[in-house]
């Protein structure tokens, strides 16, 4: 059983209260899988603060078909809350087990209503074969406004480029969360399948 079927069995026996924030409440654990055209990923961190998170990630690479591991770090550098909304900018970096010469940093913000989401990502990736650089821009709204604890859905539009591919693509995604579990797809022709599962505990 490969990464991708392992976690989306975890996620469907699992669900109960989630964020789609990357750092967890303090002495909180998350754990992550996603899938795109350039690597299938299974993250598991742990957050001993707020602003802190710390984790291993396994990731199977599409583009060398090699398998890693990162030793991943994530900080939240800015959080604004207001009476309905919210922003949040986190720093993300890794090194990997195959050495100092493989690692990724980044970046990725939000600003939300309980109605409207606007989010963007930078991540650019260092290998011994190639580097990487990613970019997203996501917005979406809430068909409906659900209470505490109910099935909360958000319809969006992604903008997605990277350096390998030398292409951009623009698709639909359709984001799903309930309790701490949240789950995400987008599909393009060009992108193929674009998955982001995430379960707190």
């Amino acid at each position: 059983m490969g990464i991708k079927s392992s976690a989306l069995l975890i996620l469907l026996f699992l669900s109960v209260d989630c964020f789609a924030r990357p750092v967890s409440y303090p002495g909180g654990y998350t754990f992550m899988f996603r899938s795109n055209s350039l690597r299938d990923t299974a993250y598991l961190h742990y957050s001993p603060t707020s602003r802190n998170a710390v984790g291993v990630e396994a990731v199977s690479d599409k583009v060398s078909n090699d398998d890693y591991v990162y030793l991943r770090y994530t900080r939240l550098l800015f959080r604004k809350n207001h009476l309905k909304s919210q922003g949040n900018l986190y720093l993300n970096a890794g090194i990997s087990n195959d050495g100092f010469d493989n690692f990724f940093y980044g970046v990725e913000g939000d600003w939300e209503t309980r109605r409207i989401f606007i989010g963007f990502g930078y991540k650019r990736t260092e290998t011994n074969q190639i580097d990487i650089e990613e970019k997203y821009f996501l917005a979406g709204v809430a068909p409906y406004l659900g209470d505490y604890g109910d099935l909360h859905t958000w319809l969006m539009v992604k903008f997605k480029e990277n350096s390998y591919s030398d292409a951009s693509s623009l698709y639909p995604v359709i984001k799903f969360f309930k309790g701490n579990t949240l789950m995400e797809f987008g599909y393009s022709d060009s992108s193929s399948w674009d998955i982001h599962l995430m379960y707190r505990f």
